[in-house]
C-alpha cells in the first residue's frame, strides 16, 4: 500500500462530518466573519456622505445645514447637472474652489473623512486608506500562507487572532493620517488574511470530500455575516472612534482558540509528526463516538518510513510554477481570485453611490450573498466546480456593465440600478466563494496553504486596486465598472480550461498536482465532466 494512501485511510477514520469535525468547524468560522467586519469597516468608519462647499458669508460657520436654501443656490451645477462639490459662486458670482465643505448629516454623524476631509483633491486619501488595508491582506496573504505550511496553520491562525484584536482597536485611536496608513497596513496583515485562510484549510482537511461544499460554502457566507454587522454597528453607533473599537473588539471571538482548535492532522503526517496526527483522529474519533481502535503501530511505522524517505525540503510559491501543468494551473486560478475580487470589492465598496439608506443597501448587499451560497451549495456537486464558476463570472460581470448604463436620474432608474448591482453581487458571491474550494481542491497538501494565500494575495491585489479604480469615474462614470465587467468575463472564460475536482481525492504532493486531471478541460464536456474517468494519481487513491 502506498504511504499517502495510509493518509487518506487514517483520514478515514473521522468520517465524512461528525460532532468533532463540527465543534472545529464552529471554531474555524468564527475567523470568516471576524475578517468581514475588518475587510469592510472603513465603508462606515470612513463613510464619504452628499457634501457641498461651504459658502462664505451665507452658511452658519458654526452649525451649517446641508440643505441651507440660500448656500444651495450659491453651488453651481456640473456637466451631468447635478450640483458641484468643489465649487461655489463667490458674491461677485465668480466660481470659486473650496476651502471647507457642509456634509449631509442624515446618515453619518461622524467619519474619518469628514474629519480629513477625503474629498475634491483629497478624494485619493480616501481610497488609499482602503487600498493601504488591501495590500495589506496582500502581504499577508502570500507570507502567512508559506508560514502556515511551514510552521503550522493553528499557530500562524492564533498569532494573526491576537494582532488582529490589538490593531482592530490601536486604529481607532491613530490620531494622524500617514500613522493611520500604516496601521491599516498592519490591520490588513492579520485582520483578514492570517486567521481567515488559515481558518480554511484547516476545515478543509478535516471534513470528508462530500461535505467540503458545504463547509467551505458555508464559510464564505459568515464573511457575508461579518459585512451586514458592519452595516448593523454602523446604523447603531455613530461616533467613528468608538465604531472602529466595537469592530475590533470582535478579535475577541478568536483569543480562545489556542486551546479548542487542533492543528491539521493531514499537515502533521506531511510534516512526519505521523504520532501527533494519529492521536488528533483517534480524539476525534472518540468524540464522534466512533467505535474501533486505530493501529496506531502500522500508521506511525509507515508514517515515519514515508518521512524518511521523503524530501524534507519546505516547499513554498516557487514550487506553484516549477512543473508545465501546475504552472499554467496557478496563473489561470491567480487570474480567477483576481477577478472575483474585483468585481465583489467593486460592487462591495461603491454602496455610498447607490441612493438610499447606505447601511440598509450595505447589509442587503451583504445578505443577498446568503441565498447566493445557498445556490451554490445545491449546485455545486451536481453540475461540478468548473462550469460553475465559470457561468457565474460570465454572468456577474454582464450584470456589473449593465448596472454602469442604467442612469439613476429618476426614481426608476436608481431602483433599476441598485437592483441589478444587488444581482451581480448575487453572482459573484458564489463564484468567490467556489475559488476558496477549487483552490484548496486542486493544489496538494504540501503547497495547499500557500496556494490559497497567493491566491488570495491576487484578490488582495485587485482589492487594492478597486478604490484606486474607481476614481478613474472622473473621467467617466462607466469606466470602472467596464473594466471590473471585461476582466470578470476574460478570467470565466479561462476558467474552462482547470480541471474538474468534484469527487476526486486531494492531491497530497507536487507530482499528484502535475498529474491531477490530465487532458481534463471544458472543451470536452461542461456540466457533464461528473461522468467522466480521470487520472487520478496513484499516491492519492485510497
Amino acid at each position: 500500500m502506498d504511504v499517502d494512501s495510509d493518509l487518506e485511510l487514517l483520514m478515514g477514520h473521522l468520517g465524512e462530518f461528525g460532532r468533532y469535525q463540527l465543534r472545529q468547524f464552529l471554531l474555524h468560522i468564527l475567523a470568516a466573519m471576524t475578517a468581514g467586519v475588518h475587510m469592510l469597516s472603513l465603508v462606515t468608519v470612513a463613510a464619504v456622505p452628499d457634501h457641498r462647499c461651504l459658502v462664505p458669508g451665507v452658511d452658519n460657520d458654526s452649525h451649517p445645514l446641508f440643505g441651507d436654501e440660500a448656500a444651495l443656490a450659491r453651488i453651481p451645477a456640473g456637466a451631468d447637472g447635478a450640483p458641484q462639490t468643489c465649487a461655489f459662486l463667490d458674491d461677485l458670482n465668480a466660481t470659486r474652489r473650496c476651502d471647507a465643505w457642509v456634509f449631509d448629516r442624515t446618515y453619518y454623524q461622524d467619519s474619518k473623512a469628514m474629519e480629513w476631509t477625503f474629498v475634491c483633491e483629497r478624494r485619493w486619501m480616501g481610497a488609499v486608506a482602503q487600498s493601504a488595508f488591501m495590500f495589506g491582506v496582500f502581504t499577508g496573504a502570500v507570507v502567512l500562507g508559506s508560514l502556515a505550511d511551514k510552521y503550522g496553520r493553528k499557530t500562524i491562525f492564533y498569532i494573526s487572532a491576537v494582532l488582529q484584536f490589538f490593531l482592530g482597536i490601536g486604529v481607532a485611536f491613530t490620531p494622524e493620517y500617514y500613522g493611520f496608513l500604516v496601521v491599516r497596513y498592519l490591520y490588513g496583515i492579520f485582520g483578514s488574511a492570517g486567521s481567515y485562510i488559515t481558518g480554511f484549510v484547516l476545515s478543509m482537511e478535516i471534513v470528508g470530500p462530500t461535505k467540503r461544499t458545504v463547509c467551505g460554502i458555508t464559510f464564505q457566507a459568515l464573511f457575508a455575516v461579518g459585512v451586514m454587522l458592519v452595516a448593523f454597528w454602523g446604523f447603531v453607533i455613530k461616533d467613528s472612534t468608538i465604531l472602529q473599537v466595537t469592530y475590533g473588539l470582535h478579535g475577541l471571538l478568536l483569543l480562545g482558540h489556542w486551546w479548542l482548535i487542533d492543528e491539521s492532522p493531514r499537515w502533521l503526517w506531511a510534516q512526519g509528526r505521523v504520532k501527533e496526527a494519529v492521536d488528533i483522529v483517534e480524539k476525534a474519533m472518540s468524540v464522534n463516538g466512533q467505535a474501533g481502535k486505530i493501529d496506531i503501530a502500522h500508521f506511525v511505522s509507515r508514517g515515519k518510513a514515508a518521512s524518511s524517505s521523503r524530501d524534507e525540503r519546505s516547499y513554498g510559491v516557487l514550487d506553484m510554477f516549477k512543473t508545465p501543468r501546475l504552472r499554467a494551473r496557478t496563473l489561470n486560478v491567480c487570474l480567477n481570485w483576481f477577478a472575483n475580487s474585483l468585481v465583489y470589492y467593486g460592487l462591495s465598496l461603491n454602496t455610498g453611490k447607490l441612493a438610499g439608506n447606505p447601511y440598509l443597501i450595505l447589509f442587503v448587499i451583504g445578505l443577498v450573498e446568503i441565498p447566493s451560497y445557498i445556490m451554490t451549495i445545491l449546485l455545486m456537486d451536481r453540475t461540478g466546480r468548473r462550469c460553475l464558476i465559470s457561468t457565474l463570472m460570465l454572468l456577474g460581470g454582464i450584470a456589473c456593465i449593465v448596472s454602469a448604463y442604467i442612469p439613476q436620474d429618476t426614481t426608476f432608474g436608481s431602483i433599476c440600478a441598485t437592483t441589478i448591482v444587488m444581482v451581480g453581487k448575487f453572482f459573484i458571491a458564489g463564484s468567490f466563494a467556489i475559488i476558496y474550494n477549487y483552490t484548496a481542491e486542486l493544489f496538494p497538501t504540501v503547497i495547499r496553504n500557500t496556494a490559497l494565500g497567493v491566491g488570495s494575495m491576487c484578490a488582495r491585489l485587485s482589492g487594492a486596486m478597486t478604490p484606486l479604480i474607481t476614481l478613474l469615474d472622473s473621467f467617466d462614470k462607466t469606466l470602472p465598472s467596464v473594466i471590473f465587467a471585461s476582466i470578470a468575463i476574460l478570467s470565466g472564460l479561462l476558467s474552462l480550461l482547470m480541471p474538474e475536482t468534484l469527487h476526486k481525492p486531494m492531491p497530497q504532493t507536487i507530482q499528484d498536482g502535475e498529474e491531477f486531471g490530465r487532458g481534463d478541460t471544458a472543451c470536452a464536456s461542461c456540466c457533464g465532466a461528473r461522468h467522466r474517468t480521470y487520472d487520478v494519481p496513484l499516491s492519492s487513491r485510497e
